[in-house]
Formats: C-alpha cells, sequence, structure tokens
C-alpha cells in the first residue's frame, strides 16, 4: 500500500526534488502491496442454499472476451492450434467436462462476481430499505432486474448509483458501481448474508468515520475493485488505465473464480484435448498445488504491478515467482489483521496462517489436503468427503484422521472431554476465533491453546471459546493438568507474543532474536521478526539480521531482511547483499541490487541498470524508481524524467511518484505538466497533504 509523503518532503519550503534517502526506497518496494490485495473467498462456515447456475453471458459494461491472452508468456508453438496462455472460457471448458461445469455453477467460487441484477443479487433492495451508519448512509430500491443506492459520492452529496456487478454471496455481497471514467467502486454498505440478514459498513467499523477525503471512502482509489478485487475475482483479468485520458477499461474471460483461475489458460487444451496442456492442480507438486489457491487465500504484494498482463500468475508456476504474503506488517506498518503472536485475526487470511502451522511445516499439509476442487463431491466449504462415514466425528475432523489416526484410536484419552463436540479436532485446534464482518471462522494456524497469551497479550485461546465464564489462567492450569506435554508446544506461540507485541517491547528483544534465528520457526514470521527487531533496535540488529540472511535459501526471508537492512543503512552487509545479485529470486535479486545501489555500490547500481533494462524485468517498478530518484541526486533531470515516466507506465496509481516527477517537471519549467502530474496524483490519493501544499504554491506562484 502506498505510504504517506514523508514529513520532510511534505513540509518542504520550496518545489524542489528532494534528496532520495534510504527508507524511500525501501517504501518504494513496498508500493504493489495494496494493489495485490484481494477480497478472497471466505473461509469456512455454514453457508446458504447453493446458488443458482451462472448466466452463461452476463450483460454488464466491461468486454467479456472469449479468448484473452495469459499473463505468462506463451511458448512459441509452430501448429495450428491455439497458443499455450490463451483464454478458452468456461462454456467451451464445458462442452466436453459437462459434469464437472454443471457442478461449479453451482459453488460459491462461480459467484465470486456476478451481474448485479435479480438472479444473482441476495441483499434487501425493498422499497424504502435504508442504512444508517455513524458517517454512511444508504437508501436501496430495485426496479425490475435493476438495483440502486442512493448514497454520498465524491462531491459529498446525495446522488443514485446504479449496482452493475456484485461480489460474493456465500456470507456477505459487495455492491460495485462502475463510474463514468471505467473505474469499479464497492459501493459503501455491503449485505451480510448470514446472522440477521442485514446491510453494514464494514470500512466504517475498521477505518472509523469516513469522509470523501479518506482514502477508504467508497469512491477513492483504495476502493476500486481493479485494485483490490478483480484479479482473484474474476478469470483472465485485463484491466488498464490510460494516462492521457484518465481511465479505465476492464475486460475478461469470466466473472467469478472460473476453471482458468485454477487449471490454467486452456484454448490450446480444449482444440487440442492433449493433457498436458493443462494443469491438472491435483497432480501438482505440493508447492505448486498449494500456489494454485494460495494465489487468492491470502493477502498478498505482486512483485510486478497489478496492470502487467505480461507478468502474472498461472497454474503451475511458482508463487514465490510471483507473490509475496503481507505477514505482520502492511509496507511500513504494522498490521491491524494479526493477532500479536504472529497468527492472522481476520478471515481471508488462509494462507498466512497455514504456512504457519505445524501441519505445513513438518507434514506438508496445504489446502488440498483437506479441500477439494468447487466441481467435485464434497462437504460443506469444499471439504473433502470421508472415504467412510464417520458417525462420531465431524467432517472437518475427518480430514484429521488421514495423517493423525493414532489420535483418532485415543478418542477421549486425547480430547480429554467427555461431549462429542468438545472432541472434535476443530474445537480445540481450529477454533472459531477469527473475525470477518460479523462472523466468526475458523483459525487455519492449527496449534494448541495458549490461554497465557490470552491473560498477557489478549489474544483470544480455544478453550475460553466453550469455557466462557472460566479465566483464562483457570484454562491454562487445566490444560498443564490434563495435558502436561503441551507445554512444550505452547513454547513456542508464547515467545511469538512475547517477541511482536510492543506491550513487551522492552523485554522482547530475547524472543524476537531467537525467533528470527530458529531455523524451525516459519521463514515468514522470521522475517516478520526481522521487521520488529530493526525497528525496535537499529543498528543494534544488524549482526542478527546478517546471520539470519546467511542461513537461509529462502526469498521471502532473505527479502525482509534485505529491506531490514536497508532501513539501518547496513553498509557493513555490502558482500552479504553482493554474494545475492545472481539468485534465483527475482525479489531478493531486486531487492539485494537497490539496496546496494542506495548504499551507492556501484555492484548495486550495475544490478539496478540490467533490471530496468532487461526485457524479462523492465516491467518492474522499483528499478526505474531508483533510477529516477539518482539521476535527480546528480541533477540529470531528463534522465529523471524519462525513469519516472516508466515507472508510472507501469504502476500510473502511485502518487508518491507522480508527486516526485511533479517536482521535476516544475523544476525544468514544465509548470503545467507538474500541476496536471500532482492533479493526478490526488486522483489516487485525495488525502495527500504533499500534492496539495505543492498544487497550493503552484496556484499561489510561488
Amino acid at each position: 500500500m502506498t505510504r504517506r509523503e514523508g514529513q520532510a518532503h511534505g513540509s518542504a519550503p520550496a518545489m524542489r526534488p528532494a534528496r532520495p534517502v534510504l527508507l524511500v526506497l525501501v517504501f518504494l518496494a513496498l508500493l504493489g502491496t495494496a494493489a495485490g490485495i484481494t477480497l478472497a473467498l471466505r473461509s469456512p462456515g455454514t453457508p446458504p442454499p447453493a446458488p443458482a447456475p451462472r448466466a452463461a453471458t452476463p450483460t454488464a459494461p466491461p468486454t467479456l472476451a472469449p479468448a484473452v491472452q495469459a499473463s505468462a508468456t506463451p511458448t512459441a508453438v509452430k501448429d495450428a492450434h491455439p497458443a499455450r496462455g490463451v483464454y478458452a472460457g468456461s462454456e467451451a471448458c464445458g462442452e466436453c467436462h459437462e459434469d464437472e461445469h454443471a457442478a461449479w455453477g453451482k459453488d460459491w467460487h462461480s459467484r465470486a462476481l456476478s451481474p448485479g441484477t435479480r438472479e444473482f443479487v441476495v441483499g434487501d433492495y425493498a422499497k424504502r430499505t435504508h442504512f444508517k451508519g455513524d458517517s454512511s448512509e444508504a437508501w436501496m430500491r430495485r426496479d425490475g432486474e435493476r438495483h440502486f443506492m442512493r448514497t454520498k459520492g465524491s462531491d459529498g452529496q446525495l446522488a443514485e448509483f446504479p449496482v452493475e456487478w456484485v461480489i460474493g454471496g456465500k456470507r456477505m455481497q459487495d455492491p460495485v458501481a462502475v463510474m463514468p471514467d471505467g473505474r469499479w467502486q464497492v459501493l459503501p454498505v455491503y449485505y451480510h448474508v448470514t446472522g440477521k440478514g442485514e446491510w453494514v459498513d464494514y470500512s466504517e467499523t475498521k477505518q472509523g468515520a469516513l469522509t470523501p477525503e479518506h482514502p477508504f471512502f467508497w469512491t477513492n482509489f483504495r476502493r476500486s475493485a481493479q485494485h483490490a478485487c478483480l484479479d482473484c475475482h474474476v478469470t483472465g483479468l485485463d484491466a488498464r488505465y490510460d494516462r492521457d485520458q484518465h481511465t479505465w477499461t476492464t475486460a475478461f474471460t469470466d466473472a467469478g473464480v472460473a476453471c482458468e483461475s485454477c487449471h490454467g489458460p486452456g484454448a490450446r487444451h480444449a482444440d487440442t484435448q492433449e493433457p498436458k496442456d493443462i494443469v491438472q492442480p491435483s497432480k501438482l507438486s505440493n508447492d505448486l498445488g498449494f500456489a494454485v489457491c494460495a494465489q487468492c487465500h491470502g493477502p498478498r504484494r505482486p512483485l510486478f504491478p497489478i496492470l502487467d498482463t505480461t507478468h502474472r500468475y498461472q497454474p503451475g508456476q511458482r508463487y514465490e515467482d510471483f507473490y509475496q504474503p503481507i505477514v505482520v506488517f502492511l509496507g511500513n506498518e504494522r498490521s491491524g489483521d494479526y493477532f500479536t503472536d504472529g497468527r492472522p485475526s481476520t478471515s481471508s487470511f488462509e494462507y498466512q496462517a497455514l504456512i504457519q502451522s505445524a501441519c505445513h511445516l513438518k507434514g506438508g499439509a496445504t489446502c488440498l489436503t483437506c479441500h477439494t476442487a468447487p466441481h467435485e463431491p464434497n462437504a460443506p466449504n469444499e471439504l473433502n468427503l470421508p472415504d467412510k462415514s464417520q458417525t462420531k466425528v465431524s467432517v472437518g475432523s475427518a480430514t484429521c484422521q488421514q495423517c493423525h489416526a493414532d489420535l483418532f484410536a485415543q478418542a477421549a484419552q486425547h480430547a480429554r472431554h467427555t461431549s462429542r463436540d468438545a472432541q472434535d479436532c476443530l474445537a480445540c485446534h481450529m477454533p472459531p476465533v477469527v473475525s470477518g464482518v460479523l462472523d466468526k471462522f475458523a483459525d487455519h494456524a492449527l496449534d494448541v491453546p495458549a490461554p497465557q497469551n490470552t491473560t498477557r497479550h489478549a489474544i483470544p485461546n480455544a478453550c475460553n471459546t466453550c469455557h466462557t465464564k472460566q479465566t483464562p489462567e483457570a484454562m491454562a492450569q487445566a490444560m498443564t493438568k490434563l495435558w502436561p506435554a503441551a507445554a512444550k508446544r505452547q513454547e513456542r506461540r508464547l515467545r511469538l507474543a512475547d517477541a511482536f507485541d510492543d506491550k513487551t517491547a522492552q523485554t522482547g528483544r530475547p524472543a524476537l532474536e531467537a525467533t528470527l534465528a530458529d531455523a524451525n520457526e516459519a521463514p515468514s514470521l522470521r522475517g516478520a521478526a526481522a521487521k520488529v527487531l530493526v525497528r525496535r533496535h537499529k543498528r543494534e540488529a544488524i549482526p542478527a539480521l546478517r546471520a539470519a540472511l546467511k542461513s537461509t535459501q529462502d526469498s521471502q526471508l532473505r527479502t525482509d531482511v534485505i529491506e531490514a537492512l536497508s532501513l539501518v543503512n547496513a553498509r557493513e552487509a555490502s558482500e552479504d547483499l553482493a554474494a545475492l545479485l545472481q539468485t534465483q529470486s527475482l525479489w531478493v535479486r531486486q531487492a539485494a541490487a537497490v539496496t546496494l545501489a542506495s548504499f551507492g555500490d556501484a555492484r548495486g547500481l550495475s544490478a539496478v541498470e540490467a533490471l530496468a533494462s532487461k526485457p524479462e524485468t523492465s516491467g518492474l517498478v522499483q528499478p526505474h524508481l531508483l533510477l529516477a530518484q539518482l539521476a535527480v541526486r546528480r541533477k540529470d533531470l531528463t534522465t529523471a524524467v524519462r525513469e519516472f515516466e516508466k515507472a508510472l507506465d507501469l504502476q500510473p496509481y502511485n502518487p508518491d511518484a507522480l508527486i516526485r516527477l511533479a517536482d521535476v517537471y516544475v523544476v525544468q519549467g514544465q509548470v503545467e505538466r507538474g500541476r496536471e502530474r500532482l492533479e493526478e496524483a490526488l486522483r489516487f490519493d485525495p488525502q495527500s497533504r504533499a500534492a496539495k501544499q505543492r498544487l497550493s504554491m503552484l496556484q499561489q506562484g510561488h
């Protein structure tokens, strides 16, 4: 998510290019974060009745292309069949796979995005339906097949907006309006399907009062579906922004999570009918199969910007070549979506939770271990059907039996409870403590309860979800008595909470360093520990960071450690970084090159220039931004303009780059161009103090 303009830059007395500081480079590395955040399909729970089969050809503003080029460059072929990487569309799949297509049409994946017609809308649009929150208010109505919401627009005045599309509908449904400039904006209130069935303003609940100037006000870019939703709610997305006209165009192959979201572009397979021309997730390796689900079931930052259709993940590729999951930090700030022991506290972070579980770290469990495809026979929430009827356990617990048969054989001896519900694996190891709007969801971190962390860090625990009248201290004592061996497992969560919680910052350094150094800990949590350690202890963290960098091959951990080193200008680590300039991971190469270049190391500058110029890496934004900043430093404004403009062609929604480019134009005497870039920055970040200040100064003739 793009950061706010720095205080020094925002309060500059004159319009001149700011010198690039090291921290800016790290922030720029994170500018793509929010671009990859997606509204993943919701977590397990009791669903409403299955949806009706979706319309074959929804009628709405965007173009639904029957064959759209995939993100990865198609492999060249010398025959008459479609190239690899071209989409066919779900209807083409259904011509041969009728049963699978019919089953998918009844599953909620097919309803990830639907036209805003009566067939798909589940919200209450009866006459005079009204919602009033603390800062938002809306009136809903239906006119034949069309639905409308009357609410405040960007000018603060009431207006009526057609609901062109709806997102989801299993537990909640978000209405979407298409604006005159082509932006798809998620309207301010959502319909909460489960529970009472009511309208809610989830953004207001999380962000507080929302005025038109607030970045999360519904008309602003952060609530744009192209920015935050469509990457995972359609198949074969092709979203584009015209910088000259300030307009968006959006096309896709299928609305919803269709066949080719999981099996890859299938036009060639539809023509050849060869198995080698399509991906079967169940036949992939564990990691590659996991990536098919992970691409959407966990917010992530993309390596390449969201509008880049050339470098987009396709099933069968490695997750880490395209994404890094958002863990504990969102950009340069602590995320509000995590408990202080590093577990996600908000729904749709299932991937982040599972990769830190012992089931994954030791047992190799992935989504497909417990869940099946949406077109296969399944239990609720796409859980695998048990091989044989289990009369004493839930379907969810039955999925555990495939790996934990010995514990199942112990039954009550292991559970230490007599009631059937309490003997269910999910009750203790996947408790419903994860929040999602007004619902609670299962915790996919799959750990043992740690009531001590409720007392010390206000983290909910499984025991007290049932024993609501007991204190956490009493539950901790009961666990010690009933499961004395659990203390060893609890040590991990106790250490993580002591490490991450700001309330224990004064005493948490040993826990942080131990987490960072622990080769058995989840790399994602070790990376988070690196970020917390360097923010609290500055240069004192450098020895521990360097040791961690040398001890791991994990690309995310390496990237997190390099960014931590850059924050404290750790030039003594230059040789460590130089050794990574040729590593396989493009994430690591980029982070090492940018950090070295910011140190003034010629090896880093050479690597950054190569990244910016080679066809396979020229779509990376950060090298262009850094080259622009370095050009400003040496007063080469022609090069600075060229590199800033290249970066903005790739990532036009980057307000920081727009502001810095505006500075350069003004210094060159191209005041009108500078004004245009500042106005564009405000289109994407209406709250930007830096852009407003500069515009004001230009209007005053400074």
